[in-house]
């Protein structure tokens, strides 16, 4: 395991953002933690030689730009990126206002977006580097109540994917994150938001909905410490994977997303194969 590692994660003031930038200082590495609340940061990882805390709001392309400078100023490098940073907006499609479905946008894709984008051109010189980025089991099935979380999360999962095939020839790795339901702090009323644009007709549905996720905050089964774990594990490999499922909850999700695709194929297996021109 290389000790000079320089680790830079989003989001690093709450939640697993904070679990993951104390476990790469644990292991050693050099970590830049950033997030909107630069004081927040500080309060929740202390300081250090190894700890540089930068603002970062990454919905701003020239915050990315700043952050990553900064980085490479200290360092002289960045061989871990997290994109970490997320919000969550829960709610019936119909009744999220259009300006709600963007903040979800910006946040959780365009977000890491600019991030990864400021950083790229110094992983690229040095032909290497690594792009961790937290998606969801929301990334590989969609729920109700979830449609805007959902999006974003499928917007980043197509990106990672096609990036994969276009950094790797400079010794650049890509790997997508599925946590199940994690402890963290996505689902306080700090990060929550709900609709804003109530419809009747979803009004008994709505209500279940809401103590549902209102309720379920603090009784996660993930530990992110040991999820942060996993991910340095991971990190170190000499071929990191392309995805990891984490929990035994997401492995469950997936399996089912698995099976149901299979299903799906099957069904229509006969109609699907004759769409061809020489089946006219």
């Amino acid at each position: 395991m290389k000790k000079d590692k320089v680790w830079m994660i989003t989001g690093a003031g709450r939640g697993m953002g904070v679990d993951i930038a104390k476990a790469a200082l644990a292991a050693g590495f050099k970590v830049v933690a950033t997030g909107r609340n630069t004081d927040k940061v500080a309060e929740a990882l202390g300081d250090g030689e190894n700890l540089l805390i930068t603002r970062l709001d990454v919905t701003k392309s020239a915050d990315a730009v700043s952050a990553a400078k900064a980085a490479i100023d200290r360092f002289g490098r960045i061989d871990v990126l997290v994109n970490n940073a997320a919000s969550f907006y829960a709610g019936y499609f119909e009744e999220l206002t259009p300006e709600q479905m963007d903040r979800q946008l910006q946040t959780s894709l365009i977000g890491p977006m600019n991030v990864t984008r400021a950083v790229l051109p110094g992983m690229r010189k040095q032909r290497s580097g690594q792009i961790i980025t937290i998606s969801s089991t929301a990334g590989l099935v969609g729920f109700e109540f979830g449609a805007a979380y959902a999006a974003s999360k499928f917007g980043v999962e197509g990106w990672m994917q096609s990036m994969q095939a276009e950094v790797e020839p400079f010794g650049i790795d890509t790997i997508v994150v599925n946590p199940g339901f994690f402890r963290t702090e996505l689902l306080t009323e700090a990060s929550t938001n709900f609709a804003e644009n109530p419809i009747a007709d979803y009004d008994e549905r709505r209500a279940k909905q809401m103590l549902f996720w209102k309720g379920y905050n603090g009784q996660q089964s993930g530990d992110p410490a040991m999820l942060a774990q996993a991910l340095i594990t991971i990190s170190n490999q000499e071929k990191p994977p392309r995805r990891f499922i984490a929990g035994a909850d997401a492995i469950s999700t997936a399996e089912q997303v698995i099976a149901t695709l299979q299903q799906q194929i099957n069904a229509y297996r006969e109609l699907s194969s004759s769409l061809s021109y020489s089946n006219r």
